[in-house]
């Protein structure tokens, strides 16, 4: 069997009498995967991310990197890349400075920084020369993922980080992640963004109110069930041919294209049938999927 990246056994964080943050939490992480820790504000996953790097002690149960329990200082910690708040950086120095001084103090020589691979991953250009204190918000939030990548960690851990960031700037952070992972990481990070979860991660770890609701790959957690949107050049054949369909439950307008609601079937499957019958199909967009699936788990639990 493959060894579990990260193991979170039994995890529970109490603060004083009446704050149980984390309430007897379990879940794993295997190699390669890109998995998202997904709940609302004040679901625990923050302080759940801290007791897996050692900055806070668990109240009970234990977290496990490599196969090992982890504790302040411990050994496996220096496999890993975190970024748990936001970056801090000294403004007047350029981003490439910034990062050789933060190597520096923690005793490495600069040569053995994996400085190439953290560089096109975090794909600043020639900004990386310039005074930090010009960049935008994600300019800087990819700075900080760049300084977590030059000791080439074999997992990342991120907090929530598309927090704070416009449109944009989280489509650029999103695109990160893809790249971390698909250069060897495994990668954990906390988000409320449903979207965000299900647009970049394999697996998902729902929590609420401290406690585990679910575990799984995202696509098991969506289930079969989704909503698709399509536009066609004809709107009107579409929706006869699609009516037919034993996996299309309902066929709503939504100009200038249509909202299906499915059970069973795939994407794939609908655009076969229009393109067999004539249609063509100009947009086919998934919807809403794993925020149906969050709310009926939440609601469940």
């Amino acid at each position: 069997m493959t060894e579990a990246v990260v193991e979170i056994v039994g995890l529970s964080k109490r603060f004083g009498a009446h704050v149980l943050a984390v309430d007897d939490l379990s879940f794993s992480v295997e190699p390669g995967q890109v998995c998202g820790l997904l709940g609302p504000n004040g679901a625990g996953k923050t302080t759940c991310l801290r007791m897996l790097l050692g900055l806070i002690r668990p109240t009970s149960g234990e977290t496990r990197l490599f196969g090992t329990v982890v504790t302040p200082g411990t050994e496996q910690l220096r496999r890993v890349g975190a970024l748990i708040e936001s970056s801090a950086f000294v403004p007047h120095l350029s981003g490439m400075r910034n990062l050789r001084l933060w190597w520096e103090a923690g005793g490495a020589k600069w040569s053995a920084a994996d400085l190439d691979q953290a560089l096109a991953i975090a794909d600043l250009g020639d900004a990386i020369d310039r005074k930090v204190k010009t960049y935008s918000q994600g300019m800087r939030q990819r700075l900080g993922l760049a300084r977590v990548l030059l000791g080439k960690p074999e997992i990342l851990v991120l907090d929530e980080p598309t927090n704070g960031l416009d449109p944009g700037e989280m489509r650029e952070v999103r695109q990160l992640v893809r790249r971390v992972a698909e250069a060897g990481s495994t990668v954990l990070f906390s988000s409320h963004v449903l979207a965000e979860v299900e647009q970049i991660c394999t697996h998902a770890v729902v929590m609420d109110k401290g406690k585990l609701v679910a575990t799984g790959s995202v696509e098991a957690l969506i289930g079969s069930s989704g909503s698709v949107y399509l536009e066609v050049d004809d709107v009107a054949k579409a929706r006869r041919v699609l009516e037919a369909m034993p996996s299309v439950r309902r066929v709503d307008d939504e100009a200038p294209g249509l909202a299906v609601a499915t059970e069973g079937g795939r994407r794939s499957e609908l655009v076969a049938a229009l393109v067999q019958a004539g249609v063509a199909v100009e947009t086919v967009t998934a919807r809403r999927r794993l925020e149906e699936a969050f709310l009926g788990l939440v609601e469940a639990f």
